[in-house]
């Protein structure tokens, strides 16, 4: 009997293109077929899994979203008897928290297939090496040479990034989000650099502004904080080829605290083929197909092995080993259930706070009202 798997992944070059490669080669190896659709960016961060999981046996998933889809028994979790010398193999491999992620409750529902965290996009045609200081960011943002990603979920991930580099991390457990005073310094860094940049940033993701700086002409020289999309280090891909590197500092602490973002392979507790699905699973996660078919079909690697490997990082001009240290000092976010909603929610406050010229006080009153609310 043919086995047709259906998988759910995201819209864009990396996000699909590596997904239906390795499926090519899975049919080949197995005879068991993955059909795998898309849906945008904005849908991947916020539609429901469970619906997704109603129609799929593969869903390519955010971290995020373990709480969730853990309260509503969504995803059959991955770690079977049987396998562990595997799952020990990955979680060795893991980039940052990338593995730990996925692990919620004592069980594994998602292994890291593509590793992510908020990191600095340059033009190397415009400058000499990228900054390493957000006063270097802002000095170049009054010169009209700087994008920032301030469309939800993005105000909120930078928001992050910027406390947790200071050192004084936002909160996952109920209470506050962020002490007063930390809290203070980060939105008025994030005032400093809106009031800088194009007002189109509010409305832009990491996607529209990578494009921005992309294309032919573009003055844009520096996005500080986004989340890297390793198509854009491709010689020929858009007609400016963008660099990446570590996040610059604004405290003492070095390149660290990037709001991890990435993705995981998950099972549908629905389908019909669970076995069929596991090994898929298993096998797309794995070194061999991470740093090979995966990282060649233009995929941007959830596994250490891709990430230290010359030959992986040789056609994206170092992206791997150049934002490595940011990633690996990433910040990982709340995963409750509940935690999905406030997002949004709390991305938008920050953004409007910014646009109106609030100050601090009321701003940071909302988040940590937002963010308690959302264990209840």
């Amino acid at each position: 009997m043919s086995v047709t798997l259906k998988g759910m992944t995201w819209s864009h070059p990396r996000g699909y293109d590596p997904m239906v490669a390795c499926a090519k080669l899975w049919q080949e190896k197995t005879g068991v077929t993955v059909h795998w659709d898309k849906r945008s960016l904005q849908d991947f961060e916020s539609f429901p899994v469970d619906d997704l999981a109603r129609a799929y046996d593969l869903i390519v998933i955010d971290h995020p979203h373990v709480g969730q889809v853990t309260a509503e028994n969504c995803l059959l979790p991955l770690d079977v008897p049987g396998r562990e010398a595997e799952r020990a193999e990955l979680e060795k491999a893991s980039v940052g928290p990338s593995y730990r992620s996925y692990r919620w409750q004592g069980r594994q529902w998602a292994f890291p297939i593509d590793a992510a965290t908020q990191v600095q996009a340059f033009r190397p045609d415009l400058l000499p090496a990228a900054p390493t200081r957000f006063d270097e960011v802002l000095e170049l943002a009054r010169a009209g040479k700087v994008l920032i990603p301030l469309r939800s979920p993005h105000a909120l991930m930078t928001f992050d990034t910027l406390a947790a580099n200071l050192g004084h991390p936002c909160a996952t457990q109920p209470g506050d989000l962020l002490d007063e005073i930390t809290g203070h310094r980060v939105y008025r860094l994030m005032q400093d650099l809106a009031a800088a940049v194009d007002p189109t940033c509010f409305d832009m993701d990491p996607i529209a502004a990578s494009e921005r700086m992309a294309e032919a002409g573009s003055p844009i020289a520096c996005i500080p904080y986004t989340y890297g999309y390793v198509s854009y280090a491709l010689e020929g891909f858009r007609p400016n080829r963008l660099a990446f590197a570590n996040i610059p500092a604004a405290g003492s602490n070095g390149p660290v605290g990037g709001t991890l973002g990435g993705t995981g392979i998950a099972v549908s507790a629905r389908t019909q083929y669970p076995q069929e699905a596991l090994d898929f699973a298993y096998w797309i996660a794995s070194a061999e197909v991470q740093r090979g078919p995966y990282a060649a079909a233009g995929g941007q690697p959830g596994h250490a092995t891709a990430w230290e490997d010359p030959e992986v990082n040789r056609p994206v001009g170092g992206f791997y080993l150049n934002t490595r240290a940011t990633l690996e000092g990433s910040y990982l976010r709340p995963r409750h259930d509940g935690y999905m909603a406030y997002q949004p929610e709390a991305s938008d406050r920050i953004s409007q706070g910014l646009r109106k010229g609030e100050g601090a006080a009321s701003v940071l009153a909302d988040l940590n009202r937002m963010f308690q609310a959302s264990f209840r």
